[in-house]
């Protein structure tokens, strides 16, 4: 998620990363700091009031409907299908090898299939 938020970020997109938990957004905010030597990638929890907006690239939500925002990428960590995801031109689905995440992951991609949208699958 990490390498995906960064070269969207290169592209100029502006990234929203939906997790399941707020620990999980919190390990993100720390992965974020750390996860490439030299780089740093600014970003937000929105969870936290007092971390304002002053436009960092990339947010990081966990379910709850964003606020009104600039984003056109949802990188979506969360097990189900966010209800806000329509409001973004692009949503990336990270699936890892583990049985569950790969049937929870066939799941949402039939839920988007069955709804007419365009996919593709990638391997990283």
């Amino acid at each position: 998620a990490c390498r995906l938020a960064e070269k969207a970020v290169s592209q100029d997109h502006e990234v929203l990363i939906n997790t399941n938990t707020e620990d999980e957004g919190r390990r993100l905010d720390e992965l974020l700091w750390t996860f490439s030597q030299g780089s740093f990638l600014p970003h937000r929890l929105l969870s936290e009031p007092e971390a304002a907006d002053e436009g960092e690239p990339v947010a990081i939500g966990t379910g709850h409907e964003p606020p009104e925002g600039r984003w056109d990428l949802l990188i979506n960590l969360a097990p189900e299908v966010p209800e806000f995801f329509s409001q973004f031109a692009r949503v990336a689905e990270l699936v890892d090898t583990d049985e569950e995440n790969k049937s929870a992951g066939r799941d949402r991609f039939r839920y988007y299939r069955e709804r007419g949208y365009e996919l593709r699958t990638h391997n990283v």
